[in-house]
């Protein structure tokens, strides 16, 4: 099993920024594929960027948020965090943290954080 837990999020305005941090434990193996995700009410939720937890090289965003978000990994606090500049309102939503590892079928997701963004 696999615990996460998100914090950080807020209410900012346009253009601020934010750290997300998700908080993981358990039986995590380094080749978990950690993840943010994004929903809006009506909405699918949407992938917003991972990283390998065993490797740091493989971070990965969305198009609709590169240059602007960016994940890492904090191996002293055992944290996958997501830095958010320059927000928009339309990033506005609740933020989900993910560890999958696809070739055990194993999926776990975290409560959320929300994150509002005023313009």
């Amino acid at each position: 099993q696999v615990q996460l837990v998100e914090s950080g999020g807020g209410l900012v305005q346009a253009g601020g920024s934010l750290r997300l941090s998700c908080a993981a434990s358990g039986h995590i193996l380094p080749n978990y594929l950690m993840g943010w995700y994004r929903q809006t009410p009506g909405k699918d939720r949407e992938f917003v960027a991972s990283i390998i937890w065993g490797d740091e090289s493989t971070p990965y965003v969305t198009n609709s948020v590169r240059g602007r978000f960016t994940i890492s990994r904090d191996n002293a606090k055992n944290t996958v965090d997501l830095q958010m500049n320059s927000l928009k309102p339309e990033d506005t939503a609740d933020y989900y943290c993910n560890a999958r590892l696809v070739s055990a079928g194993l999926n776990f997701w975290g409560r959320g954080t929300q994150v509002t963004v005023s313009s």
